[in-house]
């Protein structure tokens, strides 16, 4: 019986935020609409041999042209908030100057959800750079620190009065270690040197961002989002034990303590000390931002034991135990490791609040006489969900938790394959569905549903 079936109940705030997530790659489409330009995942899906089926986002679930419905699905789940990201390469053209047209799309969709009361929460980037700012180094390049500058001042001076709530990057570490160093992501380089130099701008651009949006909207919530993985080592061993500590050091605090005031994390894992040749006079002070919020997402856990073969991080990830449940793309359903997290973070003195930013189950759902029958997923956020409340119980200051994802979609070197939808999609006609998981989340937010 999991942990969360014992805990005692309780009322939650009724401000507790319960919303949906998406992002602008994974569903707008109209991959060259209204003066938009190619993003690095519109130039990495055309690669062989690196998307499942070899699709891509060119459609994706046309949310460009059909947001409306989307939101009214929203308003019919009874979310509160929604989670999206916007395009860059849709606002900023190559010379620099801003594209009227994309900023006239986000500004209906805001205008939308406003009118069905749900609050935004804006995530500047969701890993679709400009390809014309890969193609002068992208992250790898100093340079991209004022590019990123430039473009959230263009967001704010044209949407920040319809934007109370601002994230501002999706897991770097997904998108730096996949992008840059295994080259499994866009833009699908594997370069040691360029991973380091990557990882320090964005952490400068991050901060020198949130700072621009502290200085034109005072008022707003600002945050960021980190790719969370609750490990544990094999066994007791001393070996097993510092594998799990470097493992933990990559995946959940690298791109975390330094923002903090702490620098980098390099004791626990010293092949990480090779960022220090990036690092120029007065920038471990620039990095530095106090968010009012930390945006957790988390999906799964990893178990590892030491290996001498593995270079550099001498882990290796145990496979899943046959017995143990997993989503359609391997995942391990552990639902304790998202308690453990977020016990972890509220630790730190220096983050304040936190949020579950992205959480949900992949399965390759079948739509059966106009309906979708998603147990697992019902059943994965029950768990999941009941462990989030565990952690407020103890005095957790986490104060929203949104749903991955709103609708089926792209998901990235999986293809469409994978599906994390409340909502179901028909690629083919576009026709969407709320899945059963989407109604029973209905339910549970209006309080008709218990876990």
């Amino acid at each position: 019986m999991p942990h969360s079936a014992r805990e005692p109940k309780f009322s939650l705030p009724d401000n507790f935020i319960w919303g949906a997530a998406t992002s602008a790659y994974q569903i707008e489409g109209a991959h060259d609409k209204d003066g938009k330009s190619a993003s690095i995942w519109d130039v990495f899906t055309r690669k062989r041999r690196k998307i499942r089926g070899r699709e891509n986002g060119t459609i994706a679930c046309d949310h460009y042209n059909r947001f409306q419905e989307d939101v009214n699905l929203m308003a019919e789940l009874g979310l509160s908030a929604y989670r999206f990201s916007l395009s860059w390469s849709r606002l900023i053209r190559e010379d620099g100057s801003v594209e009227p047209r994309g900023f006239d799309f986000y500004k209906r969709l805001l205008d939308a959800l406003h009118a069905k009361n749900i609050r935004p929460f804006v995530t500047l980037y969701h890993w679709d750079l400009p390809q014309y700012l890969q193609k002068r180094g992208g992250w790898a390049k100093r340079e991209i620190i004022h590019e990123f500058a430039r473009y959230t001042e263009a967001v704010t001076e044209h949407l920040g009065g319809l934007i109370d709530n601002y994230i501002v990057l999706n897991e770097p570490m997904v998108f730096l270690i996949l992008g840059y160093l295994l080259g499994a992501h866009a833009p699908g380089k594997r370069s040691l040197s360029k991973f380091f130099a990557a990882s320090h701008y964005a952490l400068l651009a991050q901060a020198e961002a949130a700072r621009s949006l502290r200085a034109a909207q005072p008022k707003a919530q600002i945050g960021t989002s980190i790719s969370t993985t609750a490990v544990y080592p094999r066994s007791d061993s001393e070996r097993d034990i510092q594998s799990a500590e470097r493992f933990d050091t990559l995946y959940n605090t690298f791109y975390t303590e330094p923002v903090l005031g702490r620098g980098y994390p390099t004791a626990k894992f010293s092949t990480l000390k090779r960022i220090e040749k990036y690092i120029q006079e007065g920038d471990m002070e620039k990095l530095r931002f106090d968010f009012d919020f930390w945006g957790i997402n988390n999906y799964t856990r990893k178990i590892v034991r030491y290996s001498r073969w593995v270079p550099y991080a001498h882990w290796r990830e145990l496979p899943t135990h046959h017995e143990a449940l997993t989503n359609s793309l391997g995942w391990e359903v552990h639902s304790e490791g998202l308690y453990d997290l977020l016990k972890k973070f509220s630790a730190y003195k220096e983050i304040r609040n936190l949020i579950v930013t992205e959480n949900g189950f992949a399965a390759e759902d079948q739509l059966v006489a106009g309906r979708v029958q998603d147990k697992e997923r019902i059943a994965y956020y029950k768990d999941y969900i009941a462990q989030v409340l565990r952690a407020k119980n103890e005095g957790v200051n986490v104060t929203g938790y949104f749903a991955w994802s709103l609708l089926d979609n792209f998901e990235w070197a999986e293809g469409y394959a994978a599906r994390f939808g409340l909502v179901h999609v028909d690629y083919l006609t576009q026709a969407r569905r709320i899945k059963d998981s989407g109604y029973w989340y209905r339910d549970f937010i209006a309080g008709k549903e218990a876990l």
